[in-house]
């Protein structure tokens, strides 16, 4: 990355940096992310990874009541039960409150680099279509309420990064393996925390200093850990990989018969289930191989 933009620096964090310098401002940022879903369906197509409902992607910025109510990038999912033909949207809040009134805002999502994978996470192939495909498509209350879990919904979003990625641009592939990095570290330092075995000082130098967060994001993350939702963002680590092996598996039993679309169809077709229970669906009615738990 540094080389195409000639660019002196060669450590990640610096390139980091720089990429986050062209910021987009105000009236710019739906147009653009409106245009980045668009640049995305047309990718999804091209490389048959999944079927795309017939209806265009929401999204809206947030409110400051919104921000100070979730202050991170977060898909809010249409009604599961009783739906009358609501969708899901995407909210993006730009700052969030700090000690004394001050006002941090976030640098993390605002750049063009970064809307390739916040836009693969969030909307599709991400959790838009995941939510989308409960509802329109249907699938039981318990497979669609009772089921839910963090484990296969954030590991979906880590995982429809992952089928993106290739065919990202290389700024976008390197932001892309960013948020890869904050979902591993989140792995190790939100249990840390829990253990006393990292202050949340110390949990803020990793945010910022080796995955270049904002100070407003690498404050949320912190308040995630230890307040907000304690250990749920160490399930989008292992919900990914969890997710990746059983493709793994799943192209190994078919060989040239597997087709990445009509998987990703499946796995979106059985709603929220845990992973030892999607595993053993994919391996009885996709893969037509029963296996046990």
């Amino acid at each position: 990355m540094a080389r195409q933009k000639n660019w002196s620096a060669t450590d990640y964090r610096d390139v980091i940096r720089e990429l986050k310098k062209d910021q987009l401002l105000g009236e710019q940022i739906l147009p653009h992310y409106h245009m980045r879903i668009g640049q995305i369906e047309q990718i999804i197509r091209r490389e048959r990874l999944v079927t795309l409902p017939n209806r265009p992607a929401r999204m809206i910025l947030a409110s400051a009541a919104e921000t100070a109510a979730q202050p991170a990038p977060h898909m809010r999912p249409p009604r599961l039960i009783g739906n009358t033909g609501e969708s899901g949207e995407f909210v993006l809040p730009l700052n969030i409150p700090a000690a004394g009134g001050a006002t941090l805002r976030y640098d993390d999502f605002t750049f063009a680099a970064a809307s390739w994978t916040l836009t693969s996470h969030e909307v599709r192939p991400g959790h838009e279509m995941q939510f989308a495909a409960m509802v329109e498509k249907g699938v039981s209350q318990a497979r669609a309420i009772f089921a839910f879990n963090s484990t296969n919904v954030e590991g979906w979003g880590l995982y429809a990064e992952f089928i993106m990625r290739p065919f990202m641009p290389l700024d976008g592939q390197l932001i892309s393996l960013q948020h890869r990095l904050m979902r591993a570290a989140r792995a190790f330092l939100d249990p840390e925390l829990h253990m006393g075995k990292v202050t949340p000082e110390q949990a803020l130098r990793v945010l910022e200093d080796d995955v270049v967060l904002s100070e407003a994001m690498a404050n949320q993350e912190v308040e995630r850990y230890t307040f907000r939702s304690p250990a749920q963002a160490t399930s989008y680590f292992y919900g990914y990989t969890r997710l990746a092996t059983l493709r793994a598996e799943t192209e190994k039993a078919l060989g040239a018969k597997f087709d990445q679309q009509k998987f990703h169809d499946f796995i979106l077709s059985q709603g929220l289930l845990p992973p030892s229970l999607l595993r053993k669906a994919v391996f009885k009615d996709f893969i037509g191989r029963p296996v046990a738990l």
